[in-house]
C-alpha cells in the first residue's frame, strides 16, 4: 500500500517506515506535527514528540519524499484512553495534517507510526484513520523492547538521545549519545530500575540523523546546547536544543519513493516542505460512518429467538423456514433488527454485548454480510469496545434456516475490558472495523475466531492446515499475552472449526498438532479436568483458511481468596432415573468438563453411535446405526439422554440450569430428521425436566441453539451424532 509516514525525528517512526518497505508498503510522503513556536522544544502533550522538530524538516530532503507539517493547535482536552472527535483536542490537528496528504495523494491508503507499547497513541492514531478510511501500520507493536533496540542498531538507525527523564540518565553525560553506544547502559537500567528499554514511558527520546532511509544525505549536527527542565538529585530532565546543522549527501538527489524515481527529479520537486494551516477538512475526504441509513427495517415474522442465561444472557436469533428467505443481506438486516429489538426489550443495547457469532450460508458473500453488520454495530455504539466475534459458513439452507443466523453474548453490568488493535502489526492480525480480538469478563477472556494469518501481511500463512493451526495458536497466545496469561495454563475450551476442504489426513494431523498442544498445557491449581477440544466441520472459512481456533480463557483474579458459593437448593441425583437411563462409566467417556469450584463449568457431550446404541437398547429400540435411520422415538430419547448427562455433569459439580449461559446442540445435515423435529425432541426434553426441577419454569424461547455442521465431535473425525456444548457461570 501507498503510506505516509508519521515522523517525531525519533528513532521509533523511522524504523516504523523501515519495516513498511520491508513487508512490501511504498512511502510516498512524510507528516510531522510541531509546536507553534518555533524556539519551544517540547509540549506538554500525550501524544507527540517535538523535541528535535528543527531538524525534521531535512528529512524531506534526506530520504527524497515531500514532507507534510503541521503547527499544534490544539491540547489534550480529552484523556480518557479511547478517543471520540473533540473539537480542540491535539489530535485533531494529525487529522486535519492526514486529510491534507490525503487530499494531494488520493492514492496513499495507509499510516505508517512507531508506537510500541502506548495504547492511548495508538488508539488515537487508529481512529483518525478510521475517520479517513486509511490503514493503520504499526510494525513496532507490542514488540519485546531489548530485541527491538538491538534491531535498530544492526538495521543501521544511527540516532542520538536528545531527552533523558529517567534515574540513571544524567543530562550532562547522556545526552547526545548515540543509541548503540548507549545499548548496554539501558538495558543495566532495566534490570536496575525497569526503565523501557526504547523509552517507551518517556524515559528518553532521540533524533535520527541516519537510517537506510535516508538515501540523499545524513544530518550533521554541528552545534546544540543542553537546557535543563529538571535538576532533581534522582532523575533530572535535559534536552538537547540544536542550534545547527547541515547535511552530508551521499549521491545524486533521488527519492526512496517510485512515484518520483522519474527522469530529471530535482531536489525541489521531492523533497519539497508544505504547512497545513486551517481547521477545515474537505467532506468528501472523510469516510462515510456506519449509519442505519439505507436499511429497511423489516423484520420478518417467521424469526426465532433462543434464550439462555439471566444477568449474563445468550440470545441467538435465525429464519424458521428458508422458503421466505430473500437473500443474505436481506436476512442479516432482519435478523440484526430482531436482536436490537431483543437486546433493547431486555434494558440492553450493542454496547452491553460481549461476542457475536455470525453464522452465513456462503463465506463468498461474506464481505455483504460485514457490511450489513457495519451497520449495526459501530464504534460509535459500543463506546465501552466493540464485540469479539467469530465468523463461519454453515450450512444453513440445507436445514430450512435461510442465510443468516446470529448468536450474542451480552451483559449490562459495564464491566468488560476489550482489546481492539486495528493496526496492522507483527504482534496478531488486526481487526479493522468493529469488532475485537477479545473480550474479558470477570474473568472469563471470549477470544475472537483466529485464523493462521502472517500479522504483518494479514496473508493465510503457506504450508497447508498444520502451519495454519500453528501459526492460529501463535496468534492466539499474543492475545493472550496482552491480558498477562498464556494458553498453556488458561485455556478452558478450544472450538476448532475445519474446512472442508480438509482431507481425512490433514484432519488426523489437526488432532495430533492438538494433542500434543494439550499434552503441554498446565493446569491451574484451580481447575478440575482438562482443557476441552471441539471440533466442528464447516463448508467455508473467511478468506478460505483451512482452520479457524476459537478459545475461551479462564484468568482469575485471586485464586486465594475465593470462596465458593454454596448451590440454594439440594437435589437428587437419582431424579432422573425414571427416564430410563442407568448410569454408566461409557457416561463419563462420553464428556469432557473444565470446572473451576464455585466459578465455572465447561462441558461437550459427544453423542456417538455407539452411545446411541446403548441409550436406545435400554428403552427396547432398534439399535441400528443412526444417520441410516429416520426414528423421531430414537430423537427423542437421544435428546433427553444429552439434558441427562448436561444436568448430571451441573449437579455433580454443584452448578444449577440458572448458571447456564451458553448452550449449543450441534448436529450433522446428513442426519435424515428435519432440524424442526430435532428441536422439538429438545424443547420437550427440557419440558420434562422443568417438571421435576420446578426452579427451571417453563421457557417462552428455546434455551438452547441448534447448530447445522457437516460433522462435529471431540475428534477430528468429527462423527458425532449429536455435539452438546454447555458453559456456566457463577462469576
Amino acid at each position: 500500500m501507498k503510506t505516509v509516514g508519521l515522523v517525531s525525528g525519533g528513532k521509533d517512526s523511522c524504523y516504523a517506515m523501515m519495516k513498511c518497505v520491508e513487508y512490501g508498503h511504498e512511502i510516498v510522503a512524510l507528516a510531522n506535527l510541531m509546536p507553534l513556536d518555533d524556539s519551544v522544544d517540547e509540549l506538554d502533550s500525550y501524544m507527540y514528540q517535538t523535541v528535535g522538530h528543527q531538524i525534521v524538516i531535512s528529512y524531506a530532503e534526506c530520504m527524497g519524499l515531500p514532507l507534510f507539517r503541521r503547527r499544534i493547535h490544539g491540547s489534550t482536552k480529552r484523556q480518557h484512553l479511547t478517543y471520540e472527535e473533540t473539537t480542540g483536542d491535539e489530535v485533531e490537528d494529525m487529522f486535519i495534517l492526514l486529510s491534507e496528504v490525503k487530499r494531494q495523494f488520493p492514492s496513499i491508503m495507509a499510516v505508517s507510526s512507531g508506537a510500541i507499547a502506548s495504547d492511548y497513541q495508538r488508539l488515537r492514531v487508529e481512529s483518525v484513520c478510521s475517520r479517513l478510511g486509511l490503514v493503520s501500520l504499526a510494525y513496532l507493536w507490542k514488540q519485546d523492547q531489548s530485541l527491538l533496540l538491538q534491531e535498530m542498531i544492526r538495521n543501521g538507525i544511527m540516532a542520538i538521545t536528545i531527552k533523558v527523564a529517567a534515574m540513571g540518565l544524567k543530562p550532562s553525560k547522556h545526552l547526545g549519545v548515540k543509541i548503540s553506544e548507549l545499548q548496554q547502559e539501558l538495558l543495566q537500567l532495566n534490570e536496575l530500575y525497569g526503565i523501557n528499554v526504547c523509552g517507551e514511558g518517556g524515559e528518553y527520546e532521540t533524533l535520527t540523523l541516519d537510517c537506510p532511509l535516508f538515501i540523499n544525505a545524513h544530518i550533521i549536527l554541528d552545534n546544540s546546547q543542553v537546557v535543563l527542565h529538571s535538576t532533581d538529585s534522582i532523575a533530572s530532565v535535559g534536552i538537547l536544543h540544536p542550534s545547527a546543522f547541515h547535511l552530508e549527501y551521499k549521491s545524486p538527489i533521488c527519492s526512496i519513493s517510485s512515484n518520483f524515481a522519474n527522469n530529471g527529479t530535482t531536489s525541489e520537486k521531492v523533497g519539497y516542505v508544505h504547512e497545513v494551516r486551517g481547521d477545515c477538512v474537505s467532506n468528501d475526504l472523510v469516510k462515510c460512518q456506519s449509519t442505519d441509513v439505507g436499511l429497511h427495517k423489516v423484520v420478518k415474522n417467521d424469526l426465532l429467538i433462543s434464550r439462555t442465561g439471566g444477568n449474563l444472557l445468550s440470545i441467538g436469533c435465525w429464519i424458521q423456514d428458508s422458503l421466505n428467505s430473500e437473500g443474505l443481506q436481506e436476512d442479516l438486516t432482519s435478523i440484526l433488527w430482531k436482536l436490537e429489538t431483543e437486546l433493547q426489550k431486555n434494558g440492553f443495547d450493542w454496547v452491553d454485548v460481549l461476542y457475536i457469532h455470525l453464522y452465513i450460508s456462503d463465506m463468498d458473500k461474506f464481505s455483504l454480510a460485514n457490511d450489513v453488520y457495519l451497520r449495526f454495530i459501530t464504534e460509535k455504539k459500543c463506546n465501552m469496545g466493540v464485540p469479539s466475534r467469530s465468523t463461519v459458513e454453515l450450512p444453513l439452507v440445507q436445514v430450512g434456516l435461510g442465510k443468516a443466523y446470529v448468536e450474542v453474548l451480552v451483559t449490562n453490568d459495564n464491566s468488560k475490558r476489550v482489546l481492539h488493535v486495528q493496526s496492522i502489526s507483527c504482534w496478531a492480525p488486526s481487526c479493522i472495523g468493529p469488532y475485537s480480538q477479545a473480550t474479558l469478563h470477570k474473568e472469563i477472556l471470549y477470544m475472537a475466531g483466529q485464523l493462521g494469518l502472517d500479522p504483518p501481511t494479514m496473508m493465510l500463512c503457506t504450508g497447508g492446515a498444520t502451519a495454519e493451526m500453528d501459526q492460529a495458536l501463535k496468534n492466539c497466545e499474543a492475545v493472550a499475552k496482552s491480558f498477562n496469561c498464556s494458553l498453556g495454563s488458561s485455556a478452558i475450551i478450544f472450538v476448532i472449526y475445519c474446512s472442508a476442504a480438509l482431507t481425512s489426513s490433514e484432519r488426523t494431523e489437526i488432532q495430533c498438532k492438538q494433542e500434543g498442544f494439550k499434552e503441554c498445557t498446565s493446569c491451574g491449581t484451580w481447575n478440575s479436568g482438562s482443557v476441552i477440544f471441539l471440533y466442528v466441520l464447516v463448508p467455508n472459512l473467511p478468506k478460505r483458511a483451512l482452520v479457524e481456533i476459537k478459545p475461551v480463557l479462564y484468568i482469575p483474579n485471586d485464586a486465594e481468596s475465593f470462596n465458593p458459593p454454596e448451590l440454594q437448593s439440594v437435589r437428587s441425583i437419582n431424579r432422573l432415573i425414571d427416564w430410563g437411563f442407568v448410569y454408566s462409566n461409557r457416561h463419563d467417556s462420553c464428556c469432557q468438563k473444565y470446572v473451576v469450584k464455585g466459578k465455572l463449568c465447561g462441558a461437550v457431550v459427544s453423542i456417538t453411535n455407539s452411545i446411541v446404541t446403548e441409550i436406545c437398547s435400554e428403552s427396547g429400540e432398534n439399535s441400528s446405526p443412526f444417520k441410516h435411520c429416520s426414528s423421531e422415538k430414537q430423537m427423542r430419547r437421544i435428546a433427553k439422554f444429552c439434558v441427562y448427562r448436561l444436568d448430571r455433569i451441573l449437579f455433580e459439580n454443584n452448578f444449577s440450569w440458572g448458571d447456564v449461559t451458553i448452550l449449543r446442540f450441534y448436529f450433522s445435515v446428513g442426519l435424515v430428521i428435519p432440524i424442526n423435529k430435532i428441536r422439538h425432541a429438545f424443547e420437550q426434553a427440557f419440558e420434562g425436566l422443568a417438571e421435576i426441577d420446578q426452579s427451571l419454569g417453563k421457557a417462552k424461547e428455546p434455551v438452547f441453539n441448534l447448530i447445522p455442521t457437516l460433522g462435529s465431535g471431540r475428534t477430528s473425525a468429527m462423527d458425532d451424532i449429536i455435539t452438546c456444548e454447555l458453559f456456566a457461570t457463577k462469576i
